[in-house]
């Protein structure tokens, strides 16, 4: 059973970046556990003035921008309806940084398990696993590592977890840097298949790691990042509603549009890994487009192990996890006396 079963908890996302942001969400007592934003070794390049994200109705198509999201826009788009656009790339806060903020704010507030989601080359991932492994074994911390290869925002680096073969070279590289026989959990997190193919190719990869005898050195996956190739448009202004670093404002959608899609990428993994024995033990965070209740129990029906919240976080605050998980105890308690 994972540590994570049963847990809601925020996705890797910008709302989960600053030291700020990862003490409201260690704090909150309706969070199961913590997700860093995706970090590099390095950190990020990041420019506001072309790395943006939005928030929009996906039946009005009206939207806001985080600068201007104000009461009277909160209204006006329910939470339960709200999705989001963004052109951003990775946090620019260092991986070293963040392990230094996170076992401050462990010793201040106390422990929760946290997953830093990381990207990079291969070789980067290997020495970010070690990095964190060795704060692992040294501090029986209940730390976890998510390797993101699904960022669709990148020019010239379309996300790994769509290409058997990069796939393959990851997952490699991963297996290698386990031989160290440390306890520390790897997941990855995938972009949102569309045809069968796709799906194939990741349990194909998965497999391969396992022959031989070998074990597969996924823990989880996380599905799924936001899907790519996306605009929203300023009507009024004839311009996209968020710049991007190629002008074109395209980016990754997410939210309540993304729900669906979401739901049958974590429904078709789960079938797939249950037809292996040597990836049955796999778990599944569900993530994309959970706002309320009714959600969470969709992504967990689904097959989700764990549920992890993004745009809702960023447009409702963090009061989001009260409302959903007291929202899915009420549905199960009607549910259980047949109302």
């Amino acid at each position: 059973m994972s540590v994570l079963d049963g847990r809601l908890l925020n996705s890797a996302s910008v709302w989960a970046s600053t030291k700020e942001d990862l003490v409201a969400l260690y704090k909150c007592a309706y969070t199961g556990a913590v997700t860093v934003r995706t970090s590099l070794l390095n950190g990020f390049a990041h420019d506001d003035s072309t790395h943006q994200y939005c928030f929009f109705d996906a039946g009005s198509m009206d939207f806001f921008h985080k600068d201007i999201y104000t009461t009277e826009a909160q209204s006006r788009l329910e939470v339960e309806r709200v999705s989001s656009l963004n052109t951003l790339g990775y946090s620019p806060v260092a991986l070293k940084d963040y392990i230094d903020i996170v076992k401050s704010i462990g010793q201040e507030t106390g422990g929760k398990p946290v997953i830093f989601s990381v990207t990079g080359t291969v070789p980067e991932i290997v020495e970010c696993y070690h990095l964190l492994a060795l704060e692992v074994e040294r501090d029986g911390l209940e730390w976890m590592m998510e390797v993101n290869l699904s960022c669709p925002n990148i020019d010239g680096k379309p996300p790994p977890a769509y290409s058997k073969s990069q796939l393959l070279q990851y997952l490699a590289g991963l297996q290698t840097a386990t031989l160290s026989a440390s306890t520390m959990k790897i997941g990855i997190k995938t972009p949102p298949y569309t045809y069968q193919g796709q799906f194939d190719d990741l349990i194909d990869a998965l497999l391969e790691t396992t022959s031989g005898g070998s074990s597969c050195p996924i823990s989880f996956i996380t599905a799924t990042n936001t899907l790519g190739s996306s605009l929203v448009l300023d009507v009024a202004n004839n311009c996209p509603a968020i710049c991007s670093p190629n002008s074109s404002g395209i980016g990754g959608l997410a939210g309540a549009a993304l729900h669906p899609l979401a739901l049958g990428n974590v429904r078709t993994i789960r079938r797939m890994l249950d037809k292996h024995v040597e990836l049955g033990d796999i778990s599944i965070v569900g993530v994309g487009g959970v706002s309320d209740g009714a959600g969470y129990h969709r992504m967990r029906n689904a097959g989700a192990a764990a549920v992890g919240i993004g745009t809702a976080l960023g447009s409702y605050g963090i009061d989001i996890f009260e409302k959903i998980l007291n929202e899915a105890t009420a549905l199960s308690e009607n549910k259980g006396e047949g109302k």
